[in-house]
């Protein structure tokens, strides 16, 4: 519409990997590894700001008492994160009650999740 300016909405991109097995490697898994550089790279062709990456390496998704996954949490109720990207549905838990968690508690803090 002329005369209207469309405000343009700034993404503060949190990150989030998780793997619930280890892949046998001393660090972090070769398949968080492949997550982040992924996902860093999506968040950079999107031209949007990685505010944080958040990584639950061994951690199990069937409930939400994963230390990256709570620290995630406080930064989008504190606003540091307006965004979450993941690579695929199941690094959220692999349940439907994590996404309805995390939009029913934070819809009117998050932008968006990918």
């Amino acid at each position: 519409m002329a005369g209207i300016k469309e405000e343009k909405k700034i993404y503060l991109i949190g990150i989030y990997c998780r793997l619930s097995k280890d892949d046998g490697t001393e660090n972090e898994s070769a398949s968080i590894a492949t997550q982040k550089s992924i996902l860093t790279d999506y968040v950079k062709k999107q031209g949007w700001h990685l505010a944080k990456t958040y990584v639950d390496d061994g951690y199990s998704g069937t409930n939400f008492q994963r230390p990256s996954f709570q620290n995630m949490i406080k930064d989008i109720e504190n606003g540091l994160i307006n965004c979450v990207v993941t690579k695929f549905y199941p690094v959220w838990g692999g349940i439907t009650l994590t996404a309805d968690y995390i939009w029913k508690s934070f819809s009117q803090k998050i932008m968006c999740g990918i």
